[in-house]
């Protein structure tokens, strides 16, 4: 994953209300939440939480999907584990050997 977009993803996750969105839905499963629960579980108002959930959707991190009147939100878990591998994956790398930890 590129570095791009990378910090742009943390830097959406660097909202709160984002933050709480992403974790609820990570929670929720593959299956995906409706916007309707979403907004019930965090209290925030539908215009302040369609827009948090849009950010996500504008980076990769959430999509939509409509079934019938109900729109669901599902975590895209690929992205989830992108941003994970790219943490650690020069990790220690520059470790020496004998140094206190």
């Amino acid at each position: 994953m590129q570095a791009e977009t990378v910090a742009t993803r943390f830097a959406e996750l660097g909202h709160i209300t984002r933050l709480e969105i992403f974790r609820l839905l990570v929670r929720g499963g593959h299956q995906g939440i409706p916007v309707g629960e979403i907004q019930a579980a965090l209290g925030v108002p539908g215009s302040t939480l369609s827009h948090h959930i849009n950010r996500l959707v504008s980076v990769g991190l959430v999509e939509q999907r409509r079934e019938g009147r109900t729109l669901y939100c599902v975590p895209q878990y690929q992205a989830l584990f992108g941003l994970i591998e790219f943490l650690q994956e020069e990790c220690c790398v520059d470790e020496r050997p004998g140094r206190d930890q």
